[in-house]
């Protein structure tokens, strides 16, 4: 009778191939359905703007602004500051709490003001204040785990912080907030109650650092201790920036706890939005909640003001910091020493979150009226024509300023030139048509960071063929949006006609500003549609023999086993310029996926890494390393890749392996039930002596196939290909002259690394046939000289399941404990744990904001040689 199984129903296997290519759709066009729906918050939040000012016009907001006190200015200041510590003290109790161990306080200060200082203000994408985290604190020590916990503690503290001392005042602040919303003051106070009884009993539960199941995830909860102090840093943090807000506006308008409720809230919008900075979101709810209570001239005025000293202000004073380390002339200051420790990794983000900023100010200043003194200077001394040009091109020069952001955060040479050039032409240009103190502060300032800080920007690419990836499109998009509300905001009571667009004069603005922003919707759709609907120019072919034979004398000579697979000539080969370095590569969808660690020349590497990340960033791609090692993840930080923990490689030691003691009992169990057996040990050379025994190979491995349902595997593992099998030993088992099992091997003449690829054995094999073929592999590699035997990796192993672990690790951790039914996770662990092994984490690591998720499934497809072969066996 024939054994029907899932994948042998049409039905079955139907329907899991449908889910899986409803998940493959879903997550390859993520980012764009988050690029939708941004835009469409902001469209509807810029048009919600747009008539809860219908009666303010752009002197009342001036006005407002002249008249706020300096008194109220210097308190801004002060509490900014406040909040700022309060946010160090964020990372300061993580890293505590993550890794029971205090790093210098300096650094993480230093570390932990400047992913706020970009954070706040760019917001996204590669400058956010995760990817800096990681950056830096890879550099002090932090493993990816660690400083994935500590992203994950800030992440998690900052919510709750938010959520419970936003609880706590509008349980206060109750019927005056019902009046404001219209809701029922006591259905308000009943969600107060539920959010604070909720948070009381997570720390009551989590007194000792307790483990609760929720589910099938276990978490375990900070102490009580770890609790309370971060509910105070909250609090202060939450305080401290309301107030900064609070105090530019009139004392007399609203009092202080409802002002925090309703900040709080706003905040919270803007960070759920996921609008960049939050832009809009926030000031929306603010106006729309004390617009009646507080003139909006005042509101707006006050808003603008602290966007500046909360957003722009920790900005400049970051890059400043950093134009004066890199004078060298306070390099004796403890602070200064360790910025200057941190600085090659955090000098690109900075510079590249200050270009940010700089272009959004230009974009933002020529759409809005200049002073009338400089006007009246103007007509006085510069001719129509070149204000009218001057006025335009600064435009376009300040999205160009912003678009080259991305290539900073890259380091790419051409970004740099490009920036600092555009940015000198936008400094004369904008002082042809009335500078503002403000444009004029950021431009001197980035000109100057840029010139401090060009050895960071070393990487030779083509700044025209790196396309803006959907979170930047989205950025820019935001800005653009913002300037074009910022404009009929301005000039509302304009009688808008075809006239306008002709009209040249020093003292008419409003033509200046429409053909501005007309050319910089223009230019920003043009870029947008570049990025987003370009094909990819080319698509590699596969290895030739002379890519291969390049690429065989460098595995060779190296130390990694597993570099062998590229013999398979199913991947594609970058080689380095000197020809001691490449990388094997596959292309599934959008991900072009490098499979292992660069092979070969360790200091061409890094180039190669990045040349790589290049070239798919180059074809509307992204770039994704599978199965890399925690040597490359600096790296791979630097070129703006994120981490993400794939599993643990097993690694033996085989000068110290011995079968002696308890723990190796089964396996002395097996090799002397082989004995009985009458089982036989023995290695082919490569070559003819593998070709002498290919039928019965192809035999063993036909029955193999068939026995477990399964396909051939190709790009992360070899498959059954005559070529293939040949071109390495094979470890073969015989029992009475017939071959029952073998092994492909996988070495090098480093000798400081082996490992076995196919393993395939007849049905009728003696059971434990392949616990005796891997100890009389191991025996005979360690009788050899080699040093290392790579039992290969078991996926989701050693995934955090305590602290405050990344989300990803948690949810790893319940598939390996769980998901037996679809893959023996544990079953493949706790075989290799037989032969006492040391395991070494591996990673996945995927460009910017791209989807781990997209990118497995993309890597699983390319392992399964296509979705058949993901939704088969």
């Amino acid at each position: 009778m024939t054994r029907v199984t899932e994948t042998d129903n049409p039905v079955a296997e139907e329907r899991k191939g449908a889910v899986f290519r409803l998940l493959y759709l879903f997550e390859r066009y993520r980012e764009y359905l988050m690029l939708a729906a941004i835009l469409i918050v902001s469209s509807l939040t810029a048009y919600a703007i747009y008539k809860l000012t219908t009666e303010i016009r752009i002197e009342d907001v001036r006005d407002a602004l002249s008249a706020t006190p300096t008194s109220a200015i210097l308190l801004s200041l002060l509490f900014t500051a406040l909040s700022f510590a309060a946010l160090i003290c964020y990372d300061l109790n993580a890293i505590e709490y993550v890794r029971k161990k205090k790093l210098p306080l300096v650094s993480v200060a230093i570390t932990s003001f400047i992913a706020y200082a970009i954070g706040n203000t760019a917001g996204f994408g590669a400058l956010s204040a995760g990817a800096i985290r990681l950056r830096a604190y890879l550099r002090l020590g932090l493993t990816p785990e660690e400083i994935g916990k500590v992203v994950a503690f800030v992440t998690l503290a900052f919510g709750l912080g938010i959520l419970g001392v936003t609880a706590i005042s509008v349980l206060v602040t109750a019927p005056r907030l019902s009046a404001l919303a219209g809701l029922d003051a006591t259905l308000i106070r009943g969600i107060s109650i539920v959010i604070l009884l909720v948070m009381t009993t997570l720390l009551v539960m989590g007194r000792g650092g307790r483990r609760i199941s929720l589910g099938l995830l276990t978490v375990r909860l900070p102490d009580s201790k770890t609790a309370s102090q971060q509910f105070l840093v909250s609090a202060l943090d939450m305080a401290a920036s309301a107030t900064a807000l609070y105090v530019l506006i009139p004392q007399d308008a609203i009092g202080w706890p409802v002002f925090f409720a309703i900040y709080s809230t706003a905040t919270g919008l803007g960070i759920i939005s996921h609008v960049p900075a939050g832009i809009g979101i926030f000031e929306a709810v603010m106006v729309s909640a004390l617009g009646a209570h507080v003139p909006v001239d005042r509101l707006l005025g006050s808003l603008l003001l602290y966007r500046l000293i909360y957003n722009v202000l920790p900005l400049l004073i970051a890059a400043l910091a950093l134009i004066l380390v890199e004078t060298r002339r306070f390099a004796l200051v403890p602070v200064a020493a360790a910025f200057r420790q941190l600085e090659p990794r955090l000098a690109p983000a900075l510079v590249a979150a200050l270009s940010v900023l700089t272009g959004a100010i230009l974009i933002f200043s020529s759409v809005t009226p200049t002073n009338d003194d400089k006007l009246v200077r103007l007509e006085n001394y510069m001719p129509v024509p070149i204000v009218e040009s001057a006025h335009f091109i600064t435009s376009l020069l300040g999205l160009g300023i912003f678009i080259a952001a991305r290539g900073l955060s890259n380091r790419l040479d051409a970004a740099w030139w490009f920036t600092l050039a555009t940015s000198i032409a936008a400094l004369f240009f904008a002082n042809l048509r009335g500078v503002s103190a403000l444009e004029a502060s950021l431009l001197i300032t980035l000109i100057l960071a840029l010139s401090m800080t060009h050895q960071r920007f070393k990487r030779p690419a083509s700044l025209i063929h790196q396309a803006l990836a959907p979170s930047w499109v989205a950025a820019m998009a935001v800005i653009v949006a913002s300037a074009v509300t910022l404009l009929f905001f301005v000039y509302r009571d304009v009688d808008y006609s075809d006239s306008l667009w002709w009209e040249f004069e020093i003292a008419d603005e409003v033509p200046r500003g429409l053909r501005a922003a007309a050319g910089l919707a223009m230019a920003a759709s043009a870029v947008a549609i570049y990025s987003l609907l370009r094909p990819a120019k080319f698509r590699p072919k596969l290895p030739t023999g002379d890519s291969l034979e390049k690429a065989l004398p460098i595995v060779m000579a190296q130390g990694t086993a597993d570099a062998n697979l590229v013999r398979m000539g199913d991947k594609q080969i970058l080689l380095s310029d000197s020809g001691t370095c490449f990388i094997m590569y596959g292309i599934q969808g959008r991900s072009w996926v490098a499979l292992f660690d660069p092979v070969g020349d360790e200091e061409e590497a890094t180039e190669l890494l990045w040349r790589f990340v290049e070239m798919a960033h180059a074809n509307g791609a992204r770039a994704v390393f599978y199965q890399i090692t925690p040597a490359l993840l600096g790296f791979c930080a630097d070129a703006g890749l994120r981490a993400y923990k794939l599993g643990e490689a097993a690694k033996v030691s085989l000068p110290d392996f011995q079968l002696k003691g308890g723990r190796m009992s089964n396996l002395r169990h097996a090799i002397s039930k082989a004995q009985r057996e009458d089982l036989e040990f023995h290695v082919a050379n490569a070559g003819a002596e593998v070709d002498a025994v290919m039928d019965e190979l192809q035999a063993v491995s036909d029955s193999w196939l068939q026995q477990h349902d399964a396909r051939e595997k190709t790009f992360s593992l070899g498959s059954f290909e005559p070529d293939y099998i040949r071109s390495q030993p094979v470890a073969l088992l015989r029992q009475r002259g017939r071959i029952v099992a073998f092994a492909t091997l996988l070495i090098t003449d480093a000798k400081l690394e082996a490992s076995v690829d196919l393993m395939r054995f007849l049905p009728d094999a003696p059971n434990g046939s392949m616990d005796f073929l891997f100890v009389q592999i191991i025996e005979y590699l360690r009788d050899e000289g080699f040093q290392t035997f790579n039992l290969g990796m078991a996926p989701l192993s050693g995934m955090s399941k305590r602290d405050s672990a990344p989300v990803w690790d948690r949810i790893g951790g319940v598939i390996f404990e769980h998901a037996e039914r679809f893959y023996n996770f544990k079953g493949l662990k706790a075989y290799k744990s037989k032969f006492a092994p040391r395991w070494e984490a591996r990673y996945i690591a995927v460009s910017g904001n791209a989807s781990p998720v997209m990118a497995i499934m993309d890597v699983t497809v390319l392992i399964g040689g296509g979705l058949r072969g993901v939704v088969g066996k």
